[in-house]
């Protein structure tokens, strides 16, 4: 293979990846979307209930549910990137797939688990799609919790 063949192909691959990255990326964000509107409607119909329910200390459930309902967001859009992965055979079985997702999408990155060279460049869009989606996420939390405290004063006492 001669040294212009290369080039192409390692162009092409490049390319590949910023295509399937940025289409990975999109759907982990209209998932997020979509989760995250879900979550903000289902929270107004329950919060009613969950006041009448337990009174004082009702906001210990709305905030576990909204908390889990954003954490399992985050367990699908991880499981979107390990699926790829396994389909195109950057990774040889579930565990190993769902392991590199996982340290990749919340940007830990262990390293004890590594792509194949052709294939290391999407694991760069998972990592920038978890940071921002987590920030997402931790605004969203804010908000909610926000909207619990909003008219609450905290005494100094």
């Amino acid at each position: 293979m001669t040294v212009q063949q290369k080039f192409v192909i390692t162009g092409f691959m490049f390319f590949f990846q910023l295509l399937i990255g940025a289409v990975l990326v999109i759907l982990t964000v209209i998932i997020h979307a979509v989760s995250l509107e879900r979550l903000m409607i289902a929270l107004k119909k329950i919060g009613p209930f969950l006041f009448r329910k337990f009174r004082r200390h009702w906001k210990i459930p709305l905030i576990v549910i909204t908390v889990g309902g954003v954490f399992l967001a985050h367990i699908v859009e991880i499981w979107v990137w390990a699926a790829f992965y396994l389909w195109v055979g950057a990774l040889g079985d579930l565990e190993d797939a769902l392991y590199f997702s996982t340290s990749t999408f919340t940007t830990v990155g262990y390293g004890d688990v590594v792509l194949q060279k052709e294939w290391r460049l999407i694991s760069s869009f998972q990592a920038a799609n978890g940071f921002l989606l987590f920030g997402w996420s931790t605004a969203f939390i804010y908000e909610i919790m926000s909207k619990i405290y909003k008219n609450e004063k905290i005494n100094s006492r």
